[in-house]
């Protein structure tokens, strides 16, 4: 080489490293995915028409369509896409009916009321004639007669109320407690069956739907009865082509399956009943006839995948998951979220155009079976189980996305910084003037976050069966067409986001929290934050005052080594980690403390339910429970009152404590 032409080189050379333009930041890539170019509630509004213009209950050839659509939306958005099957028992109603008797006073002649079980159509959909008819899914079949005996919101206190429920059949209402629970609760109190009605004064107003946004007297919210998760007869592993499952009387004996008929009705028809009943709990005189045959089939479900891999760590996933199948059309439950999980897809498909690329692998879930009993998730989780205990880094779920105004999220606890960080960063869609965490803190004066010990939604594999750390986000809340004919497209349209900006809202905070642990060189978890929650638990346990000789020292002193060591893995990540591998390893840390909250035996007699500080409380699964190993024992000792009993709480403090004090060494990442 002459030397011209090697100064050409070497000023070629010093040219592109002084004057080239660095890649951008993943900051950059972040502000450009919150950016208004990027979203697009047009989009949205078309994506959850497509998906709801049909009603798709597990198992139906609609469900199948819509996943052939979901995948079709991540397929062209540049996701690596793929369907995963399960084959599942489902069950669908073949028969039923409900018959009132009653003999007036003047009369020795009883008068018959045969209920229609219908709701009526309102508005212009269709397809209203295509709805499966009202049931219960996982019901046990069975005619079975006895007194109407109101039972309120069949809550185990409301069973112990004074009224005798031998017998008879019992009328409650939705509202506290998940209705699985309000037909064992029945069981337990005698009852021979159980009706659930949707209560106007909680779920009607002066107008209904289509003209308001509340039920029409008709209306009749159905789902599940079924008390365990995923597929009833593959109890701990997953439902593969050819698997191992147990009979359906194995199913009847697990525990989980209803014990009596039910059947869900409307407050029109269970106004009618209550007139016979009077105010008080128990029987009144009239009869109740419940006749109800279900047909158990073993039915395809599929869960469909898309991938974005990491390019710097690939064996580390962040996974966003939403389900699809509706009990009806779905448009808030699950679809608002479906659309906002395409949102997302499509929005990162345009930050791969424009050069990002995630450090760790990026992995969106549309499941499929969710309403009977999170089969989908729960299948896929089992199935993958040592590989997501080993390589997940978060979870994030979206189920009913909007329903109406105001931000909620429940988490676990190393994610609750991050998250309202987030919130910072996103327009509020309801007040163009403040962001998302001004409005949710100025709402409530607080901005408080949930716990995901209930099993309410997808994330319950992730975070109870694995030890995954998860959130859970949603504009609304409650909503009164929930699970019933009118929960369509045209209700969201009306009242549930008119100008769909709140699923651009949640999009963003939801895609952000994503890009940040998808991103981040340190993962953004901050474990003093988990302690100072497990401490308010401890200091609720300690109000109970429980005497017997329980002692929560165990668990104080372990939480305050839980707070310490936090402290010392946030210094470490402050003051800088030299070197890949010492950064790789500070975040499997952070990563796998989770996971130490879990226990391989599980809870006491639920051993599905591995998380020994985040479980579904034993009498309501919806609800959620710090300890819930300890609360249980709690609730037998109170009942029984023996010694054993009040020594099995001592052990399940003992247990939980060493769970806790196992994340501890987990942080500090040393053996001792």
């Amino acid at each position: 080489m002459s030397k011209s032409t090697a100064l050409i080189f070497l000023v070629t050379a010093l040219s592109y490293f002084l004057f080239s333009t660095p890649p951008p930041k993943p900051h950059h890539y972040h502000t450009l995915f919150l950016s208004s170019s990027f979203s697009d509630n047009a989009s949205i509004a078309s994506n959850l028409r497509a998906l709801t213009r049909l009603p798709h209950i597990a198992g139906s050839a609609a469900n199948a369509e819509a996943a052939a659509y979901v995948l079709s939306v991540f397929t062209s958005s540049s996701l690596k896409s793929h369907l995963v099957s399960y084959q599942v028992s489902l069950t669908y109603p073949v028969h039923r009916s409900l018959v009132l008797t009653t003999t007036p006073k003047d009369s020795a002649n009883p008068t018959t009321t045969t209920f229609a079980l219908e709701q009526e159509h309102v508005g212009d959909n269709p397809h209203a004639d295509e709805v499966t008819p009202t049931f219960h899914g996982y019901a046990k079949s069975g005619n079975v007669s006895g007194p109407a005996a109101y039972a309120n919101y069949g809550r185990v206190e409301d069973f112990a109320a004074g009224g005798n429920f031998s017998g008879a059949v019992a009328v409650a209402r939705y509202g506290k407690i998940y209705r699985g629970d309000i037909v064992r609760n029945a069981y337990e109190a005698g009852a021979v069956g159980v009706v659930i009605y949707t209560d106007k004064r909680d779920y009607g107003g002066e107008e209904c739907f289509p003209e308001s946004r509340w039920m029409p007297p008709s209306g009749v919210q159905v789902g599940t009865v079924y008390n365990g998760l995923g597929d009833p007869t593959t109890p701990g592993w997953a439902s593969v082509n050819g698997c191992e499952r147990l009979s359906e009387e194995d199913v009847e004996l697990s525990g989980d399956a209803p014990g009596i008929p039910s059947l869900p009705i409307s407050a029109a028809d269970a106004e009618v009943i209550l007139k016979t009943v009077g105010p008080g709990p128990g029987p009144g005189p009239g009869i109740l006839n419940l006749s109800y045959v279900g047909r158990s089939v073993i039915a395809e479900i599929e869960n469909v995948i898309g991938v974005i891999e990491g390019e710097e760590e690939p064996d580390r996933y962040v996974i966003l998951g939403n389900h699809r199948d509706a009990w009806t059309f779905g448009a808030v439950d699950p679809n608002s979220g479906t659309a906002v999980l395409l949102e997302i897809a499509q929005r990162l498909d345009k930050l791969q155009k424009r050069g990002w690329k995630p450090r760790r692998t990026i992995i969106l879930c549309n499941w499929d079976a969710e309403e009977y009993a999170l089969i989908g998730s729960t299948e896929w989780v089992e199935e993958n189980r040592e590989m997501l205990a080993s390589r997940a880094v978060a979870y994030l779920n979206v189920d009913c996305a909007v329903s109406g105004p105001g931000f909620r999220v429940s988490a676990t606890p190393q994610l609750d910084d991050l998250i309202k960080q987030a919130a910072k960063e996103v327009q509020d869609p309801d007040n163009t003037t403040q962001t998302v965490y001004e409005s949710w803190i100025g709402s409530s004066n607080s901005d408080e976050i949930g716990r995901l010990g209930g099993g309410g939604s997808d994330y319950a594999s992730f975070v109870q069966h694995v030890g995954v750390p998860a959130v859970d986000m949603l504009f609304g809340g409650g909503y009164p067409v929930y699970h019933s004919m009118y929960d369509d497209f045209t209700w969201m349209e009306k009242f549930g986001d008119p100008m769909f900006q709140r699923h651009v809202a949640i999009a963003s905070v939801l895609g952000l929290v994503a890009l940040r642990l998808a991103d981040d060189e340190f993962l953004p978890f901050n474990y003093t934050s988990y302690a100072s929650e497990l401490k308010k638990s401890a200091e609720d346990l300690e109000k109970e005052k429980l005497g017997h000789g329980i002692d929560l020292s165990p668990l104080i002193k372990s939480i305050q080594d839980l707070y310490t060591a936090a402290q010392e893995i946030n210094i470490e990540k402050e003051e800088g980690v030299k070197g890949a591998l010492r950064v790789r390893e500070v975040n499997d840390r952070l990563m796998m403390a989770e996971r130490a909250l879990t226990d391989r035996d599980g809870l006491s007699e639920r051993p599905w339910y591995k998380h020994l500080v985040y479980g579904p409380s034993k009498y309501d699964d919806y609800g959620s429970k710090s300890f819930p190993g300890v609360d249980d024992a709690i609730d037998n000792a109170k009942r029984v009152n023996t010694k054993a009993s009040w020594e099995h709480v001592q052990h399940e403090v003992w247990r939980v404590s060493r769970a806790i004090r196992h994340a501890s060494l987990v942080l500090r990442g040393e053996l001792r």
